[in-house]
């Protein structure tokens, strides 16, 4: 196929993206004409072309994006989609149908381009006034088009990521008002994962923003300029682009250049900015002015207020009117949150000239956990009048001054969000949306340095089906030398691979760095950064007497792991023949001598800065909270991680290691204390029951949501993730939860109560007992025996009814709605799994039962049930629908669970845990999932309310 017909067939998808799916050939055709092709479009032709044509060509790439826009189009929103199901077979034949595709075409495109996934977005939302519509998407789409195309382009994204990020910034951008409707303030929380791309997404929210008429956007980052600085120049990058930063300079004139901001970066010298192809207002379209630069945070205006104010083009009236909105330019401020640098925005804009009434604003809070929320203790307000932090109160002055101004706050760790008290009306509660964005494709997240639901006993586990053995290396603080020594071979092992692939054509690795995380303090990372470079000095990187150990660390671990999880990628089959990439690599790592970078707010220490934007960055990076919170380590290969963090949401935000490493995946590993691993192991748990009862709640009936975000903190709290912080929910106490799966992720009692212990083993003898039948569950390879039994509903409950929790609220709202169901329950199926290998013991004369090990924070159980089981129990239930099922384990602490010969009689520290199934019928469509009992302080008793 000719370039020209190529371009034919990408000028009319282009069209299709108002029209929806058109006649494809018919539509190229015309093209095909303007453009003088000689031979004609025809699905021959384009079959042809797809069987030899590269998937990242422009045109299969343009291909797969519209196929996947057009699956995941809501049904209604366009006419075209004759009211099929989104991401259905029947929607992909619609869209067929209207391309005018033959059988044969059809069905490569089906190969090629498969049926995008349902959206994974979980969305909690009051009620909202549904403006952002299909017509308003297709006609103001001038930055989210450019900005789609960049990611696809430039940052190698594919056509399913692109759509995904399509669909959940529009889930954002939909609940926001209308910025040409009555003044009307959103507040919404976005959760994604650690290094997930919650950058990513809240630049789609932004471009889709601004093509719908917001024209004041503020970016609140974290609390580092390193992190701003980034943030700025992230956005710049992918956003603004090159027209609007250049605003009409002659590129030709050196020195109106100088001034240009981006002149030593080398995106901008290899043209990876964003491009318009023109300055967007000569297109009809909004500039974007920077009030910010990636070197200078927010000054008062030096240029003079009009920099912040804004063009009416019609003067009799107001901005927000269609007339004058579509035609006024875009201001972008991009801050850390100092009371400073805020306190100055919310001073100028109290003067611009345009009434702030009319300006729509959109404000980003990226790390909304941090900073912006209100930690001052109600014990020591005066007189009762609330008091703010710093920065909470100049947010909630921000948004009392911009009556249009939407507030998204943007957070991987959301508790300390969900527990702002709900009644102030002038904080950052999320009271309008709260939505959990769907692991992205190719993330490398907490669970993938855990073998969380793994049911392969430990002796079996290998590189292959061991998340934890690829790529954790557990420190054992015997010979911290050592173990550092050891970190640091397996840096310059993986950095050798690299160049290996970059020098015989087969990747490209601009950047490659390890992480030493140790201390807060900087006088520790001066420590430590001085015993690296003792280390690195001692250890003959360039010399052979460093061969032998690489040689071991390579054929014991790099190889067979990159073997194990990238089969398909050449490595080397030997140490011997990466030698001779071995001194460039060392040289690479430590220009000067020095292959540390520390990256703290010590001024003393000189070396050359941290920037990933100018050159290439090869060093074993020293710090704290600067490479904590938000901040993107490129190249992040080997983390070598100690330190101890009291918090949970700080601690998952120390996990750096986490994000998206297509191409050396197999490459990276973790070198971190037992005990840290068994912490984030907990915390991953935590995260995940928690995205899980979000999604139990998201349920709409009749187009009403029946969970809003005020009912989400209790849910929290009931968890104990954060049980400091639940006195901000001190009036409602939660009474019910009807959920057809609960799982208790947490508030067993602890190892040192063993008559508590002791206790739920005697109340649970009947279940025990009962389950005297041995047989084999599940499917295919995941079939796993077990003990069964059925009990009545009756017996169930006395057994529930009668644990003891460490916390009195752990379990009860579940127990007391399960007490109601004696009329749609007949009977429960006990199932307690069996292990092929591991500790087995008797419990007051029955089984032998095998102890199952799990992960104990503070010698408490945190988590429980395997997914290979529950997904044996949920195939099994679906035939029962008057049964429930409880999985049962009796656990041990995961350190103490090894293979043992003799059964035990009543061990110490048994933990029963359970998991209980329930049928779907259950649950009655309509009715409130969650019930509160709330104080009400004018009465002598409680009053019961519906949710």
């Amino acid at each position: 196929m000719t370039e020209s017909l190529v371009t034919a067939y990408l000028i009319a998808l282009d069209g299709m993206k108002r029209t929806g799916p058109r006649d494809l050939n018919r539509k190229a055709s015309s093209a095909a004409e303007d453009l003088d092709v000689v031979v004609a479009p025809s699905n021959d032709e384009l079959s042809s072309y797809l069987n030899s044509a590269n998937p990242n060509d422009e045109l299969p790439m343009a291909l797969g994006l519209a196929l996947r826009t057009w699956d995941n189009a809501r049904i209604g929103g366009s006419p075209w989609t004759d009211d099929t199901e989104s991401n259905t077979r029947a929607r992909r034949d619609r869209i067929y149908f209207g391309l005018n595709l033959d059988i044969s075409l059809s069905g490569q495109f089906d190969r090629l381009f498969p049926i995008a996934e349902r959206d994974g977005t979980i969305v909690i939302a009051e009620s909202w006034d549904p403006w952002y519509t299909t017509e308003i998407q297709q006609r103001h789409n001038f930055y989210w088009d450019h900005y789609q195309h960049y990611l696809q382009t430039q940052s190698g994204w594919s056509a399913e990521a692109v759509s995904k990020l399509d669909c959940a910034t529009t889930h954002v951008v939909e609940r926001l008002s209308n910025p040409t409707g009555s003044a009307h303030q959103v507040k919404g929380l976005v959760v994604g994962y650690v290094q997930s791309g919650k950058t990513a997404n809240f630049t789609g929210v932004i471009a889709k923003a601004v093509d719908a008429g917001y024209r004041l956007i503020i970016v609140l980052t974290g609390t580092t300029n390193v992190l701003r600085e980034q943030t700025q120049r992230r956005l710049d990058i992918e956003l603004v682009g090159i027209e609007n930063i250049l605003r009409g300079i002659d590129t030709g004139d050196a020195e109106a250049l100088a001034g240009v901001d981006y002149q030593d970066d080398r995106k901008w010298a290899n043209s990876g900015f964003v491009s318009h192809g023109c300055r967007p207002s000569d297109a009809g379209r909004p500039d974007i002015h920077r009030m910010t630069t990636r070197h200078f945070d927010y000054r008062s205006l030096q240029q003079g207020i009009t920099a912040l104010d804004f063009e009416r083009r019609d003067r009799t009236k107001p901005l927000m009117h269609p007339d004058n909105l579509f035609s006024a330019d875009a201001r972008l401020v991009v801050v850390k949150k100092n009371k400073g640098v805020l306190e100055k925005l919310v001073r100028d804009l109290g003067v611009i000239t345009t009434r702030l009434h009319q300006i729509p604003a959109l404000i980003i809070d990226d790390e909304s956990d941090q900073a912006s929320i209100n930690t001052s203790n109600p014990n020591h307000w005066r007189d009762g009048k609330r008091e703010r932090t710093s920065i909470n109160a100049l947010i909630s002055q921000l948004l009392g001054k911009l009556p249009r101004g939407q507030y998204v706050g943007y957070t991987a760790t959301p508790f300390a969000n969900v527990f702002v008290d709900p009644t102030d009306a002038e904080d950052i509660f999320p009271k309008s949306f709260l939505i959990s964005l769907e692991r992205p494709p190719g993330y490398m997240g907490a669970e993938d340095f855990h073998d969380l639901d793994s049911s392969i006993p430990p002796g079996e586990r290998n590189f292959t089906n061991s998340k934890e053995k690829a790529h954790v290396r557990l420190l054992s603080n015997k010979d911290e030398r050592a173990e550092l020594l050891e970190a640091m071979d397996s840096f310059v092992l993986s950095g050798v691979v690299k160049t290996f692939l970059e020098l015989t054509g087969r990747g490209r690795f601009d950047h490659h760095t390890m992480l030493v995380h140790e201390a807060m303090k900087t006088a520790a990372h001066r420590v430590k950064s001085d015993a690296i470079r003792d280390v690195w000095n001692k250890a003959g990187y360039l010399s052979t007497s460093c061969h032998s150990r690489l040689r071991e660390l390579y054929e014991a671990d790099i190889l067979p792991v990159a073997r194990a999880l990238a089969p398909t990628r050449p490595i080397p089959d030997t140490f011997d023949d990466l030698v001779p990439y071995l001194g460039q690599t060392v040289m690479k790592i430590c220009p000067g001598g020095n292959p540390v970078l520390v990256v703290n707010s010590d001024t003393d220490i000189e070396q050359e800065e941290l920037n990933f934007s100018q050159h290439n960055v090869w060093r074993i990076l020293v710090g704290g909270n600067k490479l904590a919170r938000g901040f993107t380590v490129e190249g992040l290969t080997v983390s070598y991680y100690r330190r101890e963090v009291k918090s949970a949401d700080a601690l998952m935000q120390m996990g750096r290691w986490f994000g998206f490493r297509d191409s050396y995946r197999d490459l990276v590993r973790l070198y971190v204390t037992p005990d840290l691993h068994d912490t984030f192991e907990s915390i991953c748990r935590d995260e995940e029951d928690f995205r899980t009862e979000l999604a139990q709640f998201a349920e709409m009936v009749d187009g009403r949501p029946l969970v809003t975000p005020g009912d989400v903190a209790p849910v929290v709290s009931s968890h104990k993730l954060r049980p400091t912080t639940a006195a901000k929910m001190y009036n409602a106490r939660l009474i019910e939860r009807r959920t057809p799966n609960k799982e208790p992720s947490s508030g067993y009692p602890k190892l040192n109560d063993q008559v508590a212990l002791d206790h739920n083993i005697d109340v649970c003898v009947p279940l025990l007992a009962a389950a005297n039948s041995e047989v084999e569950i599940g499917p295919g390879t995941q079939r796993f025996g077990a003990f069964v039994g059925t009990v009545t509903h009756n017996e169930m409950m006395c057994a529930l009814e009668g644990l003891t929790w460490a916390y009195s609220d752990t379990f009860a709202p579940d127990v007391n709605w399960l007490r109601s169901l004696k009329d749609r329950i007949d009977n429960w199926r006990i199932v307690i799994p069996k292990l092929k290998s591991g500790r087995r013991a008797t419990l007051r004369g029955l089984g032998p039962f095998s102890l199952h090990g799990r992960t104990m924070a503070s010698d408490s159980l945190r988590g429980n049930s395997t997914s290979a089981h529950r997904a044996a129990v949920d195939a099994l239930r679906i035939e029962t629908p008057r049964t429930g099922w409880l999985i049962l384990y009796p656990v041990v602490k995961k350190a103490v669970f090894a293979s043992a010969t003799d059964i035990e009689a009543d061990p110490k520290g048994v933990v029963l845990a359970i998991s209980l199934r329930l049928p779907d019928a259950v649950m009655p469509r309509g009715q409130r999932p969650l019930q509160y009992q709330v104080v009400d302080s004018t009465m002598p008793s409680y009053s019961v309310i519906e949710g």
